[in-house]
């Protein structure tokens, strides 16, 4: 009898151990799953962050401008993509028009791909954005590696199409470009410290600082989820 409570007291320790990892376990759960639930609508704080944007998504699903500016957007970014029509149809001037009738600024972003030439990437820009002063100033994407490239590109010859992209879309715009630079892109080029360019960078809910300079432009919530359209916005900020 007295054996058998000194292994039923051993084990007691074991049970609570057990029960405790569990507790953990399901705390981890539950706080992964509110954590995900509200970014769902998370924005930075308004009072230390008044303007705030969203870049739109490159699909086809509609947005509703005037909801977007309803629910604190004073500008938003348009992706040029391949597609040459939106929204079910609206183009991508169409698009543009019905943002600045809900009383919206308007930007561009151009997303960098290092394995197709500068003058190509250019050229669509040119082809599909017009030279207009209201415009905010355009944005290029700097998120793809080279890796995947065929034939295979250098990372000097990346940079050097970077740098010529660069000028090309400046010299349409008649303003300096913002880039908005991912952590992988700036670990391989240092695109942060190698161009004096505004930057705009990416981070859900933490400010980001791997460029190791300070940002214009923060991406805080990478899909924020709103009344405006059904696909998910990314929703940004402006640092002052």
């Amino acid at each position: 009898m007295a054996k058998g409570r000194r292994n039923a007291g051993r084990k007691s320790p074991r049970r609570w151990l057990l029960r405790l990892l569990a507790l953990a376990v399901l705390f981890a759960i539950a706080f992964a799953v509110w954590l995900w639930w509200d970014m769902r609508s998370w924005r930075p704080d308004p009072a230390l962050y008044p303007e705030q944007g969203a870049l739109l998504p490159a699909s086809n699903a509609e947005v509703r401008f005037e909801t977007l500016k309803a629910i604190g957007v004073q500008f938003v970014y348009l992706p040029l993509t391949p597609e040459p029509q939106f929204n079910g149809g609206l183009t991508f001037p169409q698009r543009v028009a019905r943002a600045r009738a809900a009383g919206l600024q308007v930007g561009v972003l151009l997303n960098f791909d290092p394995c197709v030439r500068a003058d190509i990437q250019s050229g669509s820009f040119v082809q599909m954005v017009p030279r207009d002063a209201d415009l905010l100033p355009p944005a290029i994407g700097l998120a793809r590696l080279a890796d995947s490239c065929t034939p295979k590109v250098s990372d000097a010859a990346v940079e050097s199409e970077l740098m010529t992209l660069i000028n090309q879309i400046e010299m349409h715009a008649g303003k300096p470009v913002i880039l908005k630079l991912l952590p992988a892109f700036e670990e391989r080029h240092r695109t942060a410290t190698a161009l004096a360019r505004d930057l705009w960078l990416v981070r859900d809910r933490a400010r980001p600082d791997y460029a190791g300079r300070p940002w214009l432009l923060w991406s805080a919530n990478s899909a924020r989820f709103t009344e405006a359209s059904a696909d998910p916005v990314e929703w940004m900020v402006v640092q002052k």
